[in-house]
């Protein structure tokens, strides 16, 4: 009935699934970090719901949401995303670690994936809710990175992309 997931086409387009994820998750508060345009390092902070383990695990796969439980839940979305239905091409294409972690939890999860393989998931001391690193994108398809634009217009995608999002939560 729906096929999940996304294509990657710059940096920004990680940025806005990652906040999107992040507003979703009721996040009062979140953080974004940004190292050579978005190429180097895209770092979503956030003190939104967190997710078991075992829903961040399966957050990277592909047609996964948490949102959809069954047909008619198509019919009352009311999300800016399904939380994981971008992941799992972000993940194909970069280096991710993630930690998140649930208020009704004393430690929380860490998951480390490079170009769509899990590399390790432990339990780790960490903030309520979930912080997503996203490194070296397209590290594994140069070609792709060999057509983003300098670093002043994928940072000003970023940018533009944040504020949007910004002005209209102005409640985060």
């Amino acid at each position: 009935q729906i096929a999940a997931g996304e294509v990657v086409n710059r940096p920004e387009s990680v940025a806005k699934e990652l906040i999107e994820n992040s507003i979703d998750s009721d996040a009062t508060e979140i953080t974004l970090i940004v190292k050579d345009s978005g190429k180097s390092l895209i770092q979503v902070i956030d003190n939104g719901s967190g997710m078991t383990e075992e829903d961040a695990i399966l957050s990277f796969r592909r047609h996964s949401t948490s949102k959809i439980s069954s047909i008619n839940d198509l019919e009352r979305i009311s999300t800016l995303g399904f939380r994981g239905e971008a992941l799992a091409s972000i993940c194909s294409i970069s280096q991710i670690e993630m930690k998140t972690r649930l208020q009704s939890e004393d430690v929380g999860s860490y998951i480390k994936i490079e170009g769509d393989e899990v590399q390790q998931v432990s339990k780790t001391s960490c903030d309520l809710g979930t912080s997503i690193s996203v490194r070296n994108i397209f590290y594994n398809t140069p070609a792709r990175r060999n057509f983003l634009k300098s670093d002043n217009t994928e940072f000003r995608h970023i940018y533009e992309t944040f504020v949007k999002l910004a002005i209209s939560n102005p409640d985060i």
